[in-house]
């Protein structure tokens, strides 16, 4: 019973300690650790078995630049539009000081905000099958998996979308790499090991999320 116990605990720790991992040092990540990150992914669960992902992974510092520029292109392009559309300001209202808010604007529109992408020692492009249904499900399964081995493993990593929304960085993404027809790029995970802790962001209350038989209804009733 004690060692179930241990392993419940072992494996809530690591879903509890996983961050977004934006800052990184120079170390690279050990071919052992990424046998044991790309064996997660492999491990996913995806409808029919399809099993839709490949992985491409990419070290040359080269391009990490070059997809580095493209993430903060389709970065720029989104949060502009937001900002135009009044959405990042309303986004930001309860942020009173002006400068952090006017820094905030700047990282976002510029596309900062995903050119870390180019420090990172590894940048894992998970690509998914077209033809497949199931595939943006299954590889987000995929990419949960990694996530949490990555964790495990002590290294810390990002979830980066932002070259693979764009139809446009979707093409330029599968130009770079020489994907073949028929498959695209889903997301791009930067991995390396953290250059500090990070904290938890704020998680919404259970009793806010969980309803029970139909919504609204709450699933935790407030103690008498």
């Amino acid at each position: 019973m004690s060692e179930t116990y241990s392993l419940i605990d072992a494996t809530m720790k690591v879903i509890q300690d996983r961050r977004s991992i934006r800052e990184f040092t120079d170390e690279p990540v050990s071919d052992q650790d990424m046998d044991m990150i790309l064996e997660a992914g492999r491990q996913a669960p995806s409808g029919e078995n399809a099993q839709p992902w490949r992985f491409i992974i990419i070290k040359d510092e080269g391009m990490r630049k070059k997809m580095g520029a493209i993430a903060g292109g389709g970065s720029g392009r989104r949060f502009t539009a937001e900002f135009v559309t009044k959405k990042m300001q309303e986004r930001f209202a309860n942020l009173q000081d002006e400068v952090k808010r006017q820094a905030a604007f700047h990282k976002l529109t510029s596309g900062q905000v995903s050119t870390f992408m180019a420090d990172a020692p590894v940048n894992l492009v998970v690509c998914g099958k077209k033809d497949v249904w199931d595939t943006p499900y299954d590889t987000s399964a995929a990419i949960e998996n990694i996530l949490l081995m990555v964790t495990a493993l002590g290294l810390g990593a990002c979830w980066v979308i932002a070259p693979c929304i764009d139809i446009r960085d979707e093409e330029r993404i599968k130009a770079l790499l020489g994907m073949p027809e028929g498959y695209k790029a889903i997301s791009i995970l930067s991995i390396g090991h953290p250059t500090r802790p990070h904290r938890q962001r704020p998680r919404l209350p259970i009793k806010e999320l969980v309803f029970s038989e139909k919504w609204g209804d709450p699933y935790y009733k407030e103690q008498a």
